[in-house]
């Protein structure tokens, strides 16, 4: 059971952190925190002591996956833990040279599903469109390792008149998912053209984003940006964060003005091991995602891909933290806990087993806190019974 005592869901600014000369005016500015990012190994061992595990991930995955890291989102690094959960998320580590015998290149098998190169349609009424192959910073467990940053052997490839063509034949389509990569590191120019394009299409009633800009690059949340995108509403977009030391206060105030811009907020977060794999954390997130505006949406299983497993958990862990926060909070905190079926089997609900039994007319649960209840099956209205009620209502 969580503790009665609540984490702590303030929000801080981490700035200027490990740029104390930075003048406001070049950290408020996205294209200098693009400029600046850390992306060597010398640039991380001028700010932190690498442990050994670090310093030979950054020089044997770099075939793999491309380091980089927004000052912004580095600031959140403990140099002094090495078991920090930011520093688990982005700098490398030796593990990930090691390939399981499960895991995969494509565990969502995004390539098998893609009609058009960079659409992929998996689901019957809605598709996913890879814009880009670039993020602001790459996540170690990143889903598309294969193809985002260009370092991979395999390069992401959008054709994009067919795409539209496509989903211009293809009426059936009713939401279109923009991902990458990171749709949010395009100019507001590019990024309107494309849903300009989408929105000119009929049968596609709603369009969404998928990106970690408000995470790792608040600055780029600008009230131009906003705007913008107000234009082409219904307009969703889902953020993606892991752990409640990510929702600073500059991240607060880009989901804020996101949201006063009329677009519905959700998060999506990968159980990670060292990360988030406790219910107190998850609390935390929710918690301080709410507060932002943000409802907790998805929490991954983390994808079975290359050199993952020292950030995967059991399944069972996930569906523990569920059970622990059902009933210990407000439903709208509580995510749905998902697994992506490897291969291709598209997004699976798991959840705590609170059905003890079926039949008899009747399905026997279990609460939060074990009590047992029976909620029996809608008994029908007999014959008689029917009759009986009509002409009473005709005497009326």
């Amino acid at each position: 059971m969580i503790s009665p005592s609540e984490p702590d869901t303030t929000f801080t600014s981490h700035a200027p952190g490990y740029w104390p000369d930075c003048e406001a005016a070049d950290w408020n500015d996205p294209k200098w925190q693009l400029r600046n990012r850390i992306d060597s190994l010398s640039d991380l061992e001028a700010h932190i002591k690498l442990t050994d595990e670090e310093r030979a991930g950054v020089l044997l995955a770099g075939n793999k996956l491309a380091m980089s890291i927004t000052p912004h989102f580095f600031n959140l690094i403990d140099k002094n833990d090495p078991d920090c959960p930011i520093r688990r998320q982005v700098i490398p580590r030796i593990e990930e040279a090691w390939t399981a015998p499960e895991e995969l290149a494509d565990p969502c098998g995004e390539d098998s599903h893609m009609p058009v190169p960079g659409l992929v349609h998996r689901y019957p009424d809605r598709v996913l469109f890879l814009v880009t192959d670039r993020c602001a910073s790459y996540c170690r467990y990143c889903t598309r390792s294969r193809v985002v940053s260009g370092v991979g052997e395999q390069h992401l490839e959008t054709q994009w008149e067919a795409a539209f063509q496509y989903l211009e034949k293809h009426t059936e389509v009713r939401d279109v998912l923009l991902s990458g990569g990171d749709p949010l590191l395009f100019s507001d120019a590019k990024l309107d053209k494309i849903l300009t394009r989408l929105r000119a299409i009929p049968h596609i009633q709603f369009l969404r984003i998928g990106s970690r800009i408000p995470i790792f690059l608040p600055q780029r949340i600008t009230p131009e940006l906003c705007g913008m995108l107000k234009k082409h509403h219904p307009l969703f977009i889902s953020i993606h964060t892991n752990h409640p030391k990510e929702l600073t206060t500059e991240v607060r105030e880009g989901l804020v003005r996101l949201a006063e811009a009329g677009i519905p907020l959700g998060n999506q977060s990968v159980l990670l091991r060292g990360v988030n794999d406790s219910a107190k954390i998850q609390k935390a997130l929710v918690h301080k995602l709410l507060m932002t505006r943000v409802r907790p949406y998805y929490l991954y299983q983390c994808d079975l891909i290359t050199g993952s497993s020292h950030l995967r958990t059991s399944v069972a862990e996930g569906v523990n933290i569920i059970e622990k926060l059902r009933g210990h909070t407000t439903g709208y905190a509580i995510p749905q806990f998902v697994i992506d079926g490897p291969g291709g089997g598209g997004k699976i609900p798991i959840n705590p087993n609170y059905v003890v039994d079926t039949g008899s007319n009747k399905v026997t649960l279990r609460n939060f806190e074990g009590d047992i209840f029976e909620y029996p099956d809608p008994t029908p209205i007999p014959t008689a019974d029917m009759k009986a009620l009509h002409e009473k209502a005709m005497c009326s």
